[in-house]
């Protein structure tokens, strides 16, 4: 790779983190679009911070015969597949309860932006189905990825360097796919594949903005901050990867 192309490469990553600074000035600016896009969160939060104490205060009991050394590998490797899944669980339940939020916000955006796509309708009886089917699919698909990090977590000095990068990189890449849902599906963009393939097209500025966002996320609380602001920040994401679309 050139200097050129590194140049390159670089200032796409910080063009997609920069979306998401452009998403918290949207929604702190707009105090009520703000606290509605920011109590879905907060209910899952809740729920997902009690469930992460949970696990931690019953490690002991799940592998109490161990020398000391394996406990915290194994304690390292199960904490950080739970983080995994949580930080994508939590976002499509989050999207799940406030779903009419982040229309809205995702709509802010387009109309800001100008140029708002004509929405293409799609009947209930077809989306309903659909939406369960392509949660199921990604959750399915992110359940093996946290296992297979969580078990590479155990390999001493590889699993407590590389693979946490690794895990946050494809939690990131999951992640972004469940937010840029909106924006392509008011397009007539409906599969998954048509996100992905988007994605891969500009693949630094849609990690640029995906691992900000996804080590936002992992952080309790601090993800109700960053929810609305992410909504946001994923359709001016998304609206950039379909404008460089042949």
């Amino acid at each position: 790779m050139t200097v050129t192309d590194r140049t390159s490469v670089l200032a796409e990553a910080l063009g997609g983190a920069s979306l998401l600074a452009r998403g918290f000035v949207l929604v702190f600016t707009r105090r009520r679009l703000f606290l509605l896009g920011a109590l879905p969160p907060l209910i899952t939060s809740v729920i997902f911070l009690a469930l992460l104490i949970t696990e931690i205060g019953n490690l002991d009991r799940v592998i109490p015969h161990y020398p000391a050394w394996i406990r915290v590998l194994i304690g390292i490797g199960a904490v950080g597949g739970s983080m995994l899944i949580m930080v994508l669980v939590f976002t499509a339940v989050t999207l799940a309860i406030g779903g009419p939020a982040y229309e809205k916000i995702s709509d802010l955006v387009e109309r800001e932006l100008g140029a708002a796509p004509r929405e293409v309708e799609e009947p209930m009886v077809r989306s309903v189905p659909r939406s369960i089917r392509q949660s199921i699919g990604l959750l399915l698909a992110s359940l093996a990825g946290a296992l297979a990090f969580a078990l590479l977590g155990l390999v001493p000095i590889l699993g407590q360097t590389v693979i946490p990068v690794l895990s946050a990189g494809f939690g990131s890449w999951m992640l972004i796919i469940e937010l840029i849902a909106t924006p392509f599906q008011r397009r007539g963009l409906l599969r998954i594949a048509d996100r992905r393939s988007a994605m891969a097209r500009r693949r630094a500025r849609t990690l640029g903005f995906a691992v900000p966002t996804f080590l936002l996320m992992a952080i309790p609380f601090i993800s109700v901050l960053a929810f609305p602001a992410a909504a946001a920040g994923a359709t001016m994401l998304a609206r950039d990867l379909l404008r460089s679309d042949p």
